[in-house]
This record gives C-alpha cells, sequence and structure tokens, in this order.
C-alpha cells in the first residue's frame, strides 16, 4: 500500500465548541470568542463551528439566578449534549454583587465556586467533555496543612472532577503540588511568561535588558521558581528577599513579616523586575520595592499575576509619588476595579489571546507543549 491510497483529512473538533462565562468574566469571554471566530474564519467569512447551526457567538446563554434568601440555580438555556464545554471562572471577583434580603452584597470565591458547581449540575451529564477555566485557583494559598486545618483547595479539585470535569486550567498556582489531589485527571498550570514580557517591553520601550542594567528579584523564597525562569530566558542576575515572620501570632489568616534580608549581588544603578503570583494587600512588596531602593536600584518594576489590592490603591499611589515603585504589571484573568486602569503606574497584561489558544488547541486535541513553554517566543521578543 502506497502513501497515496491514505486520506488525509482536516483534523476535527473533539465536540463542538461552546464556551461559558461565569458571572464577571464577560468582558475576557467575549475577547476569547473574537479571536476564535478570527481563527475558525474560512476564505468565505464561515465560521467552522463543527456544525451547521452557528449562532454567531460560541458563548452559551447560561447564568445563576438568586433568590431574595440569597439562595440560587443554574440554568443553561441552549443545549450542550455532545459539546466540548470550556466554563471561564473568576472566584475573586468581588465586582459581582446580589439583592440578599435587600441588601447589595458583593460575591465572595465561596459563592462563585458554589456557582460553578451549579452549572455543571445543570448539564446533567450531557455535555461531551467539561474543561474549567479558573485563572486564579479557588483556595490554591490553602495547598498545604500546618496544624489541624482543612485542605480546601484540594477537596475542591476532588469535588469537580467527581461532578464530571475533565480538565482544569489554572494560572501561576502558589504551589502546583496541589494536582496531586487529582493525578488521573487533566491538570494544567500555565504562566504568563510571554505576555508579562511583552507587555514591559511595549510599556518600556528604552529598558535595557541586560546583566549590566537589569537583574530579576524574588521576594521571597516561595517565589524563586518562576523567577529563576525569567532570570534564564532572559538572560538576568536573580536576587531574592528571605521573609523573617513572627510565627507565635496569627494576624489575618498569616504570620506576619518582620523583615526582609536581601540574598543577591550589587543593585546600584541597575532596574530590577520583582515577581511574584500575586498582590494582596501590597505590604510585603512595597517593603521589599522599599529596601531595593535603599539599595540604589534606579526602577522598580514589578510582575504580578493576579492584582487582588486587598487593601485599596492607596500604599501604591504613595509608592509611585515617592518614587519606590515604577510600574506594576498585572493581568486581565480577575477583577480590576475601573480605577485601577487609570493609575499612572499600572501597566494591564492582555491574557485572553493566550486563553483562546489554550481552548483552541484543547479542542482540536492537540498537544498543549508549546504553549506552557514559550521560551523560543519570549527570545524573538528580546531579540527585536
Amino acid at each position: 500500500m502506497s502513501i497515496n491510497d491514505y486520506t488525509f483529512e482536516e483534523p476535527k473538533p473533539f465536540g463542538k465548541l461552546s464556551i461559558i462565562a461565569m458571572k464577571g468574566c464577560e468582558e475576557i469571554a467575549a475577547r476569547i470568542d473574537y479571536y476564535l471566530k478570527a481563527w475558525r474564519q474560512d476564505k468565505d467569512g464561515v465560521i467552522y463551528s463543527n456544525g451547521s447551526d452557528f449562532k454567531g457567538t460560541f458563548i452559551l446563554d447560561a447564568a445563576c439566578p438568586r433568590f431574595g434568601s440569597g439562595e440560587a440555580k443554574g440554568v443553561i438555556n441552549e443545549t450542550v449534549r455532545g459539546h466540548d464545554i470550556f466554563i471561564i471562572s473568576d472566584v475573586f471577583n468581588y465586582g459581582v454583587t446580589y439583592k440578599m434580603y435587600g441588601m447589595e452584597v458583593p460575591m465572595s470565591p465561596d459563592e462563585h465556586y458554589q456557582d460553578l458547581k451549579r452549572i455543571i449540575a445543570a448539564m446533567n451529564g450531557k455535555a461531551k467533555r467539561i474543561t474549567v477555566i479558573m485563572p486564579m485557583l479557588y483556595e490554591g494559598r490553602q495547598h498545604k496543612r500546618a496544624t489541624r486545618e482543612s485542605l480546601d483547595c484540594a477537596l475542591a479539585l476532588q469535588e469537580l472532577t467527581s461532578m464530571g470535569v475533565e480538565n482544569i486550567i489554572s494560572f501561576d498556582i502558589h504551589d502546583p503540588r496541589v494536582q496531586n489531589a487529582i493525578p488521573l485527571h487533566g491538570f494544567e498550570d500555565f504562566h504568563p511568561y510571554y505576555q508579562m514580557i511583552k507587555a514591559f517591553v511595549r510599556a518600556v520601550p528604552d529598558a535595557k535588558i541586560d546583566r549590566d542594567h537589569m537583574m530579576i528579584i524574588s521576594p521571597d523564597e516561595g517565589g524563586m521558581t518562576r523567577c529563576i525562569y525569567y532570570s534564564s530566558v532572559m538572560e538576568l542576575d536573580l536576587g531574592m528577599f528571605y521573609k523573617r515572620r513572627d510565627y507565635t501570632v496569627v494576624v489575618s489568616g498569616k504570620n506576619p513579616v518582620i523583615g526582609h534580608e536581601f540574598l543577591g549581588g550589587n543593585l546600584e544603578g541597575k532596574d530590577v523586575i520583582v515577581v511574584d503570583d500575586m498582590i494582596a494587600s501590597g505590604d510585603s512588596m512595597i517593603d521589599v520595592a522599599g529596601k531595593l531602593k535603599e539599595r540604589k536600584v534606579k526602577n522598580v518594576y514589578v510582575f504580578a499575576s493576579f492584582g487582588l489590592f486587598t487593601e485599596g490603591f492607596e500604599k501604591f499611589d504613595k509608592a509611585y509619588r515617592d518614587g519606590i515603585i515604577t510600574k506594576v504589571f498585572t493581568t486581565n484573568m480577575i477583577y480590576r476595579r475601573p480605577e485601577l486602569l487609570q493609575k499612572p503606574w499600572y501597566g494591564e497584561v492582555d491574557m485572553s489571546k493566550y486563553i483562546a489558544n489554550i481552548i483552541d488547541t484543547l479542542n482540536y486535541d492537540n498537544s498543549l507543549s508549546e504553549l506552557l513553554d514559550p521560551v523560543k517566543k519570549i527570545k524573538t521578543l528580546l531579540k527585536k
């Protein structure tokens, strides 16, 4: 049999692609939908959707209406039978509110997570495959026991997979070892390395990215892995701060930091990029930036996948005015208050095209390897 006897066909999707945007994710889902429609459009403008009934969008009509008591239910107003479903959920979106006993109440992570389960339950097992895209992992910081504590993240992952979720996609997970809770299911931890560097070089085009003028800094020992990656691909030196904590006291659920000790080379006159997974209150990040300025660094740039800013922006406004921090880059994968986008010190990193690429690749059942490790793209970007 010769090669001419074989029939070669275009790759076909695993199932009809459908996206469900949980409450608060409408904006990024619309951008993802835009890219998917552009990529799947043929020369005649017809969008290939694994079916002739394409309705102009890959986003399904789904909602979680609430009663006056605060109770809710999941409702999907379209068929999902045989669909390859991707659910996008931002469990940290406190900008979403609802009425309970006449009061306007912001949704907590627990309520967002419960709504996610309601939507999965509403499918009634009819979807061909379910993938949950949860950019910042629910309870990701509660990843290990220190005393008699609940392991909320592990329980949530097991609960989702028991409901029929086949893949869980997340970003810059606090401790990726939580995937050990579901070893027989798909679990991917992506990082916005390329998108962060791209946003940085666009916002700071005159930055000199070499060992003589720039350095990568880890604010603590726990973040060294991601900093080593940046240091390697950008070919920059690496420094680290060691957090000294008071383990006799618990404040707001954690042991307070009483000091930062620096481990690294000479910083005088250099620009530095401080890399972390998230900014919560911002106290620790500003303290690190202050310590760096004491060592006579030129500019402090911050890369953080998730900007929670749990105590507002005043601290960063002051740090910017005082010249302690030059620019803060965070992604658009979780809720950002509208006023944050107007801050002169803020730079947004758009992740919608990257997530659309992940969805497109998974829907065709292709390998995610190149998306997981963007070294070539980063090298090409830096050469330019």
